[in-house]
């Protein structure tokens, strides 16, 4: 694929065959993160031919695209792009929410508070505050569903990830590294500095929408002991639990409708009674 000229403030970068990516430097900051959030609406808003998923992240917006027939080849793509951005990226009309998240720091939850806190010259509460401090934002999800990155926080939590990553991260686990936070929606691997945990769900797939944070939302790290973080896991995971027994019921329900109506009726086959459950 030929070079793209560069648009007002990005380029075009082709990432193999069936990816462009719309690039806004190297800059990590809000502002940046708010104008890729913008940019990928409006080419989301545009519906490009071929195109099956706008990604925002950090400072770049990703078009995957599937080459079929009738659909725009790169180069094709690439001026579409343009033309879609050729009058510029206004603020997107869709503000993100202001989310206070509950943080037990330390102690099991946080194993690595003390030396976090250390390698970067501060006490542990100092970290605390520091990381609790308005102005965080979500850039984006990704890694595993619901996880979100979101920053920027204080020079002084600019510390780099842990030299060996863990194999397993509980849930709810609140991480650092680089000056941002990451939190696990699952047991997962990670190599970040495990400071807290929160005792909400941050993934549920019967939740509407599933994902509790979006990007473009407004963060703030609320610290809360023992005792409210036992209770609002309890709650969080009594709410979770509701939605799931009634789409268990329905389902069982759905299964058992066949077994009545067979004797009154034709014949259900058995794909079409599999395709039910």
């Amino acid at each position: 694929m030929d070079a793209i000229p560069p648009g007002p403030g990005w380029t075009l970068l082709p990432q193999g065959e069936r990816c462009l990516v719309v690039a806004f430097g190297e800059r990590l900051d809000p502002a940046t993160g708010r104008r890729c959030l913008a940019a990928a609406e409006r080419l989301r808003a545009a519906r490009l031919p071929g195109v099956t998923d706008v990604v925002p992240s950090f400072a770049a917006v990703a078009l995957h695209w599937r080459p079929q027939t009738g659909a725009a080849g790169p180069a094709e793509l690439a001026g579409r792009v343009r033309a879609v951005l050729a009058d510029g990226i206004p603020d997107s009309p869709r503000q993100g929410r202001d989310v206070e998240i509950p943080v037990c720091y330390g102690g099991a939850h946080g194993p690595d508070l003390d030396d976090a806190a250390r390698a970067c010259g501060l006490a542990p509460d100092e970290l605390v505050a520091l990381h609790g401090a308005p102005g965080a934002m979500v850039f984006m999800l990704g890694f595993a569903p619901g996880l979100p990155y979101i920053g920027v926080h204080d020079a002084r939590l600019g510390l780099p990830r842990r030299d060996t990553p863990r194999t397993a991260v509980a849930a709810g686990s609140v991480a650092i590294a680089n000056r941002q936070t990451v939190i696990y929606p699952a047991r997962l691997p990670g190599g970040w500095h495990v400071i807290g945990a929160t005792p909400l769900a941050l993934f549920d797939p019967l939740r509407d929408p599933p994902a509790r944070l979006e990007p473009g939302d407004r963060v703030r790290f609320v610290p809360i002991g023992e005792r409210e973080f036992a209770g609002l896991r309890e709650a969080s995971t009594g709410a979770a639990a509701r939605p799931a027994q009634a789409s268990r019921a329905a389902c069982a329900g759905r299964a058992a409708a066949p077994a009545t109506t067979r004797h009154a009726s034709a014949p259900t086959p058995a794909g079409d009674a599999g395709a039910r459950r």
